[in-house]
């Protein structure tokens, strides 16, 4: 008997694909967008525009490759993001076109791999550690502000984490919203349907402001995103796809969708990885079907795009950022010990943690990027002396 294209399986996968992928990054792009001033017609641009792009490009590489192919946005960029205050939208939106035209030229050339290779892997988890660090620590200083909030969500997710820890956000969001509620923190009334929108973001160039978000954007999408989404679709045994034409298509779509706010489109990383095992379907040949339905779910999620900035707005800026910050514990981690797998590296790993947590700013150059450029720095002069010993 043939199997129906709709099992309980390939639902369920997609729905805790679009949940852990959506539900530890909408709150964090909501906030990034507004460290640019966007206004909340253009943030509904930003959660339609990524929704559309995310779900064309996964259903579209899915059905074509018959591969469970997951294309998302990149949520460690959108962490970097936040906080960038003075940068004026125009000049975001022009970095993040420049963002994915690079990304897509790196593609196109076969200069990809060469360039991961340049990119010590350890560097970048130490600027993107550096980044969350900043971000994290936002959450211990709102519990001064609010500190039974706060810290009720922070007690509900570590204790959740023992027993359920793949639903331990999804109860931190349920206890916060009941604790807002009781203390009456929730605008319920700004709460309302909003239809989806694009608007057009007018993108302007400026080279201070490409250096600061628009390469440090490219750099994390690359080594966060893209190079281990290829490697888990080796690892799944999905190795005779090629990788020019995932990478070359999510980075077109950033660069036509950058002006309504999609700032980057790339491969799905971890939460890919839902859709590819034997528990979605004994048929390896079978499993791209959760990615169609996960494509479904991603046109949802960008027809509600606008309803979801109001809920946003509706909630006390102590939850939104216990939220965002306690999300991305997981990740935080997880580059700060990459950052010191490799021992050869650790000292430079160290110096780009430093400048990029630092926030600062020189050359009107922002501290991610100086972050990298001085941990390479460190990483090529130790290997000169460790050469000149021998």
């Amino acid at each position: 008997m043939t199997k129906p294209i709709l099992s309980a399986s390939h639902f369920a996968a997609a729905v805790a694909a679009l949940l852990v992928s959506y539900g530890s990054s909408a709150v964090i792009i909501y906030q990034a967008a507004l460290s640019f001033g966007s206004t909340p017609i253009q943030i509904n641009s930003w959660f339609t525009s990524l929704g559309i792009a995310c779900g064309l490009l996964t259903l579209g590489l899915s059905l074509k490759y018959k591969t469970p192919i997951m294309v998302a946005w990149c949520t460690p960029g959108a962490a970097l993001m936040v906080g960038m205050t003075g940068i004026p939208l125009s000049e975001a939106t022009g970095a993040f076109l420049f963002a994915g035209a690079l990304m897509l030229f790196f593609s196109l050339t076969g200069l990809f791999n060469r360039l991961v290779s340049l990119i010590p892997k350890t560097l970048a988890c130490a600027m993107l550690a550096g980044i969350l660090i900043n971000f994290g620590s936002r959450v211990f200083v709102s519990v001064e502000t609010q500190p039974l909030l706060v810290g009720m969500m922070l007690l509900t997710y570590l204790l959740s984490k023992i027993r359920f820890p793949r639903y331990s956000l999804m109860f931190m969001l349920l206890i916060g919203f009941g604790c807002a509620y009781f203390l009456d923190l929730l605008n319920l009334d700004h709460i309302r349907w909003n239809n989806p929108q694009l608007v057009w973001l007018n993108p302007s160039f400026n080279l201070q402001v490409i250096i600061s978000v628009g390469i440090p954007l490219f750099i994390t999408s690359l080594v966060t995103q893209n190079v281990p989404a290829m490697t888990i679709l080796k690892m799944y045994r999905y190795d005779n796809i090629p990788e020019k034409p995932l990478v070359s298509s999510s980075a077109l779509a950033t660069v036509l969708m950058a002006p309504f706010g999609a700032f980057m489109v790339n491969l799905a990383a971890i939460s890919a990885a839902i859709t590819m095992g034997d528990d979605v379907d004994p048929d390896p040949k079978k499993r791209y079907i959760a990615n169609i339905w996960l494509a479904v779910l991603y046109f949802l999620a960008a027809v509600l795009g606008g309803t979801i900035v109001s809920v946003f707005d509706a909630l006390p800026k102590e939850l939104l950022t216990a939220l965002a910050g306690i999300a991305i514990f997981g990740t935080l981690l997880s580059n700060l010990l990459q950052a010191w797998n490799d021992e050869p590296t650790r000292e430079a790993s160290l110096i780009t943690l430093l400048t990029s947590a630092s926030g600062m700013t020189l050359l009107g150059i922002g501290s991610a990027f100086w972050g990298l450029i001085f941990g390479i720095m460190v990483y090529h002069l130790n290997l000169y002396v460790q050469r000149q010993k021998r």
